[in-house]
């Protein structure tokens, strides 16, 4: 059972996402012919045949906007895959992270309540992954100031899931 909790994308910013994204584009749905590509709507990947869509998304931007914090420059936004209809969303209580797979590099960027990054961590995701990630979300969340912790993938830079402090 994990420690923290792994958010996937709130069904109100999704429902908007599949308008337009967070760059302005419109979603552009496809039905994929292959799978594996990790959904950010229910936190799992996604299987040949589903029909998904690739979008624009800003998970500091949406957080601040609700928070009334100011990220400034460090608003970032990129590619994320979601489903191109409303899902049920990820399993309650997982037993491991999301995307967790053994070797894979990830950035944990710490932010503050403003939205500023105060650190980050580089894993690589050991075979035990939950005791991995469990570790290094402590370590982060030992430091008063950080509000949330951003996971992305190293290879392309790709926003996995937020966690939040409790």
């Amino acid at each position: 059972m994990t420690t923290y909790t792994a958010r996937a994308i709130e069904p109100a910013v999704l429902a908007e996402l599949r308008v337009s994204d967070d760059a302005g584009q419109p979603c552009v749905p496809y039905t994929a012919t292959e799978g594996g590509s990790p959904l950010r709507c229910c936190l799992r990947t996604f299987e040949p045949g589903e029909r998904v869509a690739l979008v624009s998304y800003a998970p500091l931007r949406r957080w601040a906007a609700a928070t009334g914090a100011a990220p400034g420059a460090y608003d970032e936004q990129g590619p994320v895959f979601i489903h191109a209809d409303p899902c049920a969303g990820p399993v309650e209580g997982p037993e491991s992270y999301p995307f967790d797979r053994p070797g894979a590099l990830r950035t944990l960027r710490r932010y503050d309540g403003e939205g500023r990054i105060v650190g980050g961590r580089l894993l690589e995701i050991p075979a035990e992954a939950t005791a991995g990630f469990d570790k290094a979300f402590a370590e982060a969340f030992a430091d008063p100031q950080v509000a949330l912790v951003h996971v992305r993938a190293v290879e392309y830079g790709c926003f996995q899931f937020e966690v939040r402090r409790a």
